[in-house]
């Protein structure tokens, strides 16, 4: 029998050399193309446009699974210099080559990541600025540290953890004395737990958890911790190994069963026992954050009702585990926020620029056990936004803490743009940092970043306290906005994204964790680049250049899917949970004849299903795109009424691009006359009766649509879905993986908007003629969120998460102290700076009884 032979997979550049060899003319006839579309950059749906145009039918046929076509199909984009053409290839999700074509001479060339950059950048600076740009490769620093090559394993980081770790640091007594000074370093406030220092050594830990077992083997199961507590002291051992018999025996056995016969599984479990996260803070600064009536305000979404049905989970997830553990200790978790100051009423004129710490005063509120950090807004008038601490509803030891922004003149009382944040974060950073000593009296054992601002902050705490980071981005701004890297400039004025990329890149480097939504957030798709992925090479030129910014194999990355606050949100059909008391205003806000301040224009036909959209008003989430669609679809109209719930007709936004949208809405109605089949309703802040409103929505047998350019993930999404209204979402972003198509829901591309339609109008017209098609979609969609989009699925593996990443910090030094010195270099002459040039708001003119503030 012959042997077989490995075969060395080809490059990008030798597979094309090959098909110029053997098909040169039609590699000619597609570059041409290229080329004579001048000096310029062509996006992925360009390269194949041309590519389709330049055959016949049976030309494409006999090209149809070749090299030439796969190698185009992977192209994300072309540099065209004529007669140069430099192509990004992604062969698959993570791995990336570049290649160029002379078309005038038919060579074909490899590029480096940063060859290509420097060609790139030839759209903006012609021909290269300097011989000399500063490339930022964050590859050397991870050279050591173990990373999965396959693309099924992007987003598994952890599972990749256990099996590097139960392989190398088991295999003899010595590599046992990190994991026996990792059990000997935990305690709270003075309390020793886990072991104490009768165990020095790894014998004899195995020694005393022999005899140990064979002490709780000779007493009932039920016996609880205390009553052999002082046994336990005496082999070397303290509280946290459980509650009772029972739990200690697990929890020692998976120890020995660790020490004796190492696996992955046995070591996630063993470390989801090991009492070490009592104190979380989560940091989310920018919009207003509050519990009730923010909703729909700029820059206020997604993110807040995330955190707030995260906080609950995560407390109730950490009181359970510290049960279990046998402990006395009350958790917290604080949301660190911003603060719009609600101070006119209670300082004098005269005091409103004193520090934060004499105004603090004046606020104090007995503190809570949990917190979420952010920002405290002086102008937030109707909401708590003002407010110091405020406990979460529905928690025993979560809060709210408030934290204004401010710089030497004084504290900003007014909202700022998500955008406009950068000069405040770093003087931000300290007063929280203050706050926390003072709220926690401990350091925290878990920092939680959100978003850009949020990640940045939790860097520079995690960076000055030694803590264990963990980033959740919900929206990298790279991917919303299209060639805003190359382009920068053009965005900066408004966007500042020179200072967000770099605050990101910052982040993502030196965070010990990342937990996202979905895969494509990490990786993309077969055929769409990843959030993240898109930071792995790219350029700001006259800036700098990042060949190596982030890899998506890297073990930090993990998917933890949030769900749906199912307290609120729950399935139409539960009849008896439904609240029905809202219904009259709910009718109101859909069916009034009269238009106002909450809702504009009517629905002559009551009668028909209704299609809805809630999201914030800005161009990415594309309302107008919907209303688009609807409104040149005449089959669509005759079936479905539209209602969009977005922005706030009451008030003028401060937001730019809100007010863009805004006005484009207004023209598309009147464009297509679609009064008297579009409601148009104010943001809607009651989450509770916006949980019916999806159930109402259902009772019509109506859709929800989703029709964002780009969603992270789509929390809206699992809402309506485990309201049970059948869904259509984006294409792009995490709604992908979040339905299954045509089982679950349906996918749509806002980009194709007859399309689009055409697959609203075929689900509705399939409703008519078979009225259960309609609830097979909404029982389809009830499922999917069953198997993988519920909070406590979700608190159960933030928990391990912090377990694990927290042993692999302690034992294999990941803070990294080459990377650190480079990350603070990164920000001392670069973020600095960047942040430094961004404007300061400057605050409107308020008056206290008739005197101007």
């Amino acid at each position: 029998m012959a042997g077989r032979t490995l075969t060395r997979v080809l490059s990008v550049k030798e597979r094309l050399s090959g098909t110029l060899s053997a098909s040169p003319n039609e590699l000619l006839a597609v570059f041409s193309r290229y080329v004579n579309q001048g000096k310029g950059m062509l996006q992925r749906h360009q390269l194949l446009a041309e590519f389709e145009a330049a055959f016949s039918e049976d030309e494409k046929e006999k090209l149809k699974g070749g090299v030439f076509e796969d190698v185009l199909r992977a192209a994300q984009e072309a540099i065209v210099v004529p007669p140069l053409v430099a192509l990004a290839i992604r062969p698959r999700p993570g791995v990336w080559e570049y290649v160029q074509v002379n078309v005038n001479e038919l060579v074909v060339g490899e590029l480096s990541a940063s060859e290509y950059l420097q060609f790139k950048e030839k759209l903006v600076n012609g021909e290269s600025e300097s011989n000399f740009v500063l490339e930022l490769d964050f590859e050397p620093f991870n050279a050591s540290f173990p990373r999965p090559s396959l693309s099924k394993s992007i987003g598994n980081g952890v599972q990749f953890l256990n099996r590097h770790l139960s392989s190398k640091l088991f295999v003899d007594k010595e590599s046992m004395y990190p994991l026996l000074e990792f059990l000997r370093t935990h305690s709270y406030k003075g309390t020793v737990m886990m072991l104490n220092d009768k165990l020095q050594s790894p014998r004899a830990l195995q020694s005393a958890l022999r005899k140990a077992e064979q002490y709780l083997l000779s007493i009932p199961a039920d016996t609880p911790y205390s009553e052999f507590n002082n046994r336990f002291q005496e082999l070397g051992f303290e509280k946290g190994w459980g509650d009772t018999v029972q739990r200690v025996l697990e929890t020692m056995h998976l120890l020995l069963d660790l020490l004796e016969a190492p696996d992955p599984c046995t070591l996630e479990k063993f470390l989801g026992t090991i009492p070490m996260v009592f104190n979380v803070v989560i940091l989310s600064p920018h919009g207003y954050f509050a519990q009730a009536n923010v909703l729909g305000y700029p820059d206020t979404g997604g993110q807040v009702v995330y955190i707030l049905d995260q906080v609950r989970a995560l407390e109730n997830e950490m009181l359970l585990r510290i049960k279990q553990q046998g402990l006395d200790i009350t958790p917290r978790i604080l949301i660190v926020i911003t603060k719009l100051q609600l101070l006119l009423s209670i300082i004098s004129v005269t005091n409103l620029l004193v520090g934060y710490a004499n105004q603090k005063a004046l606020l104090m509120n007995p503190s809570f056990s949990l917190f979420q950090v952010t920002r405290l807004l002086p102008d937030a008038v109707g909401t708590t936004c003002g407010e110091r601490l405020e406990q979460v509803d529905g928690t025993q030891h979560t809060s709210i803490l408030r934290v204004p922004f401010r710089n030497e003149k004084g504290i900003l009382r007014k909202w700022i743009s998500r955008f406009d944040v950068w000069p405040y974060l770093e003087t931000y950073t300290e007063d929280v940092a203050k706050e926390l000593a003072e709220e926690l009296q401990a350091t925290p054992d878990l920092i939680i970043g959100n978003y850009s601002d949020g990640n940045l902050v939790a860097s520079l705490l995690a960076h000055k306290l030694g803590v264990t980071q963990c980033t959740i981005a919900h929206a990298l701004e790279k991917t919303k906005y299209p060639n805003s890297d190359i382009y920068w400039k053009k965005f900066d004025d408004q966007y500042h994204f020179s200072c967000q990329f770099t605050a990101d890149l910052f982040a993502m480097n030196h965070t010990d964790f990342i937990i996202t939504s979905t895969f494509q957030e990490i990786a993309g798709s077969k055929d769409t680049v990843g959030q993240y992925e898109s930071h792995t090479a790219f350029t700001l030129p006259g800036l700098y250049r990042v060949v190596h910014g982030i890899n998506v194999f890297d073990p930090k990355f993990n998917i933890v899917s949030p769900g749906a606050d199912m307290s609120v949100y729950f399935p139409h059909v539960e009849v008896d949970k439904r609240l029905t008391h809202f219904h009259p205003e709910i009718e109101e806000l859909l069916f009034s004849s009269v238009e106002n301040d909450e809702h504009k224009f009517v629905l002559n036909d009551r009668n028909k299903p209704i299609i809805f959209s809630m999201a914030r008003l800005d161009r990415v989430k594309n309302l107008t795109g919907l209303v688009e669609l609807y409104g040149r679809n005449a089959r669509l109209r005759e079936l479905v009424n539209l209602v969009v719930v977005a922005g706030d007709h009451g008030k003028e936004s401060k937001d730019l691009e809100e007010l863009a949208e805004r006005k484009k809405m207004f023209s598309l109605i009147e464009e297509y006359n679609l009064n008297g089949q579009i409601r148009w309703i104010s943001a809607q802040m009651d989450r509770v009766r916006n949980g019916e409103l999806y159930r109402y929505i259902a009772d019509t047998k109506g859709a929800f649509v989703q029709p964002a350019l780009y969603e992270a993930f789509g929390l809206t999404v699992v809402e309506a879905m485990t309201c049970g209204l059948p869904t259509f979402a984006t294409a792009y972003g995490g709604p992908a993986e979040i339905i299954v198509h045509g089982v679950s829901g349906f996918h749509i591309d806002p980009y194709q908007k007859d399309k689009a339609a055409e697959i609203l109008v075929g689900f509705f017209e399939k409703c008519k003629e078979d009225p259960t098609h309609w609830d097979k979609i909404s029982q389809g969609g009830l499922q999917r969120i069953y198997e993988k989009y519920t909070w406590k699925l979700y608190s159960e593996r933030l928990m391990t998460l912090a377990g694990v990443y927290g042993f692999w910090k302690h034992v294999s030094n990941l803070e990294r102290r080459e990377t650190r010195r480079y990350l603070e270099m990164f920000y001392a002459l670069k973020y600095r700076k960047l942040a430094a040039s961004v404007p300061l708001a400057v605050d409107a003119e308020s008056t206290v009884d008739g005197q101007n503030v």
